[in-house]
């Protein structure tokens, strides 16, 4: 368990999304969730490395910086971008998103910065903010205002009264899990539980999104990637070096090259996102190959498929049942089979010329469409940015779960404040 909610374990990716993103939240009914609405939020939260000052905000709780990019082969990645006809960006949290460039982190110091260290934890010294290790059960609701929260702190139940409000930010899985608890949800759902309905939004646990990617890996023909650090030694010297001066490759999250491209003509605004890394390993940190290598992660931006959380039993402590129904859209597999083609392309550009060896994954010999969505089929993965579940859009909506004030419809004095809410999944990760 920690505090800081993803932000505390995940990638240290810093992504705002692109500005259509918020734009198109407007447009569907989140009044006042524009992106020049959202930019002076934006800016007021992060204490940024650099960017221009109209687009970037500095002095915030927030620290954003920008890996040292000393591997050649992130300024490879960057320059096979632009030999192969993408636009390059200084700043994709700038005024353009689009293009190859460098990627941004939330590190400082040499440490994770989280929403815990640059909000909690100094909160935490005021007299009128506590933290509370328990369980939350359900939202306590009273002739139709929240007025507490049910919580298990060491088997023993209680209620934490609310004289204003109660604020529900418990991830896009477990917000939609407590309000259906709460009796806030798909009347006929909470009934089929036994649950006695306070308001009927059948939009809540509808509408889950989540990004998904592949690993495209490719061997290095010269021994300067990451794969030459993963014997003990190396490891344990990368440790020390970190442990008494915060540096090194210990204090980053190596990604620090990214593009946002269009994957074809016609697209508005770009639709795929690329992390890339100077190694070639896999998420429990063993190598794809013994040989050295470099990878891009690469996946699309806007899924059309759409899943949903929903209740296992009337059981707090029951999981709910998470269904993502990736790759459920026909278009979900054209475009990751552009991001494939896509990939190649650029690896094959002459940027990469002095380090590029045989392909690794998927493997020279995949190409035709049906061997492309087999290695799909059996490698693309969540890149765990699941929202959605507690849409915020316009009160007559029948989907909508929150007004654009975040306040849940048909129940007074009770918010939701999570990724949950997102209309639309952003283009990059949710971090930001």
């Amino acid at each position: 368990k920690v505090i800081g909610g993803s932000s505390s374990i995940n990638g240290m990716v810093y992504v705002r999304g692109h500005a259509r993103d918020f734009d198109h939240w407007a447009e569907q009914g989140a009044a006042g969730w524009g992106f020049a609405d959202v930019l002076p939020y934006f800016k007021r939260m992060e204490d940024a490395n650099g960017g221009e000052n109209g687009w970037r905000g500095h002095g915030g709780p927030l620290t954003v910086q920008r890996g040292s990019r000393t591997n050649p082969l992130y300024g490879a990645f960057v320059e096979a971008g632009r030999q192969a006809g993408f636009e390059l960006t200084d700043d994709y949290n700038g005024a353009k998103q689009e293009g190859f460039g460098p990627m941004e982190q939330t590190i400082r110091g040499g440490r994770r910065w989280s929403a815990a260290s640059a909000y909690l934890r100094p909160a935490l010294r005021r007299k009128n903010v506590s933290l509370v290790k328990g369980f939350a059960r359900r939202v306590i609701v009273e002739n139709q205002r929240a007025t507490g929260v049910e919580i298990e702190t060491r088997k023993r139940i209680q209620v934490v009264k609310a004289r204003r409000e109660v604020i529900l930010a418990a991830s896009s899985i477990n917000s939609p899990k407590i309000l259906m608890l709460s009796g806030i949800g798909p009347a006929e759902h909470l009934r089929e539980y036994g649950i006695q309905v306070i308001a009927d939004r059948p939009g809540v646990g509808r509408n889950l999104q989540d990004h998904m990617e592949l690993y495209i890996q490719q061997e290095s023909t010269q021994p300067i990637t990451l794969n030459s650090v993963l014997n003990p030694f190396s490891k344990a010297m990368i440790g020390a070096q970190w442990l008494f001066f915060k540096s090194g490759l210990g204090a980053t999250n190596h990604f620090e090259a990214a593009a946002f491209v269009r994957s074809r003509a016609g697209v508005d605004y770009p639709d795929i996102q690329y992390h890339f890394i100077p190694a070639a390993v896999r998420y429990d940190g063993r190598a794809a190959a013994k040989a050295h290598g470099f990878q891009a992660h690469v996946g699309p931006m806007r899924s059309k498929s759409r899943g949903s959380v929903t209740l296992r039993s009337p059981d707090p402590k029951s999981k709910p049942v998470i269904r993502f129904n990736y790759m459920s859209h026909p278009d979900d597999w054209t475009e990751f089979r552009h991001c494939i083609r896509l990939t190649r392309e650029i690896f094959g550009q002459s940027a990469f010329d002095p380090y590029r060896g045989k392909e690794i994954s998927p493997g020279s010999h995949v190409q035709s469409d049906d061997d492309l969505d087999a290695f799909i089929r059996d490698h693309a993965e969540s890149a765990y940015h699941p929202c959605g579940t507690c849409k915020m859009g316009r009160k007559d909506d029948p989907m909508s779960v929150v007004d654009p004030e975040c306040r849940v419809i048909g129940v007074e004095a009770l918010r939701v404040a999570d990724s949950s809410i997102f209309p639309r999944v952003t283009n990059g990760n949710l971090n930001a």
